[in-house]
């Protein structure tokens, strides 16, 4: 099978396209919305923000005119994005048909398989938690403190899903395990959408990584790190673009420009390793659709 050889797609269902980054989620999906048409939907947490075009891999002002775009850059650095943000922002689009890709599988999950409601926790937990995970113990606090079924079920190494899960727990009295249990129907079922995942050699999609990011900083990814190096705070949401933490510290002199480019290279591939893992998790009802060289 052809990456570009469309006929295995149904033209009168919604497209989803998942794959890890630099796997050519982003040409896929405008090789069909040229022929097939079709609105083509950003379903990528790091290409939501309008700060970061090159780095992240955007389509460019070529493709948005080529096809429609949605959601690619329309939210501001220093607001405030969830997978529920996501959601509401594609349900007004579902009367046309749309081909999603990105690479974030949180967004295609909850699409597919719908998503409870958690309510947003006050700012004083967020603060506790900050205070407690700074500690050198600090995450084993956290997940001690957890109702044993969202420990049980959530990743007990990845800070950030112990720090939610904690607050949610803190400010409720219920476990994040009981608030997802009350899952709503998804927005797109599978009777309504094909699905493919894509998967490449790991060694043909680490170069590809390697030289895409090298080519990022020579078309203006360095440019954008320098436009928001005045307001850079690693905690915000937009700070974590895969290669940002880098680039700011060559900015900072901490790191020379080859160094800089080298760990941020290192960084996208154990992205890219982290996406695999979900897609193989979580996805496996999903269709293969190979990558590379060979196809």
């Amino acid at each position: 099978m052809r990456t570009t050889d469309l006929s295995r797609i149904d033209p009168s269902r919604h497209l989803l396209i998942a794959g890890p980054t630099a796997s050519g989620k982003s040409s896929l999906a405008m090789a069909v919305a040229q022929v097939q048409g079709g609105i083509i939907v950003n379903a990528d947490a790091l290409q939501i923000w309008s700060c970061w075009r090159v780095l992240t891999a955007r389509p460019d002002i070529k493709d948005e005119a080529t096809a429609p775009h949605r959601l690619y850059g329309h939210v501001d650095p220093g607001c405030s994005y969830s997978v529920g943000d996501w959601l509401r922002d594609v349900e007004p689009l579902l009367n046309q048909r749309l081909i999603i890709a990105g690479g974030t599988g949180l967004y295609l999950s909850a699409l597919t398989r719908g998503l409870a409601y958690v309510p947003p926790t006050p700012p004083e937990y967020r603060d506790e938690s900050d205070r407690i995970l700074a500690r050198d113990d600090g995450l084993a606090q956290l997940v001690g403190e957890l109702d044993e079924r969202t420990r049980e079920r959530i990743d007990t190494r990845n800070p950030v899903r112990v720090q939610r899960a904690w607050e949610v727990w803190r400010a409720t009295g219920r476990g994040l395990s009981e608030w997802q249990a009350d899952t709503p129907p998804p927005l797109v079922d599978e009777t309504q959408s094909q699905r493919l995942v894509l998967q490449a050699d790991r060694d043909w999609l680490a170069d590809r990584i390697a030289t895409r990011f090298a080519q990022m900083v020579q078309s203006g990814a360095l440019a954008e790190a320098r436009h928001m190096q005045p307001f850079w705070d690693p905690a915000q949401q937009w700070a974590r673009a895969i290669g940002a933490p880098e680039l700011m510290a060559h900015l900072a002199g901490k790191l020379d420009l080859e160094t800089a480019t080298e760990r941020a290279i290192i960084a996208t591939r154990q992205y890219a390793k982290s996406q695999r893992i979900w897609f193989r998790g979580r996805m496996r009802d999903w269709q293969a659709w190979p990558v590379g060289p060979q196809n």
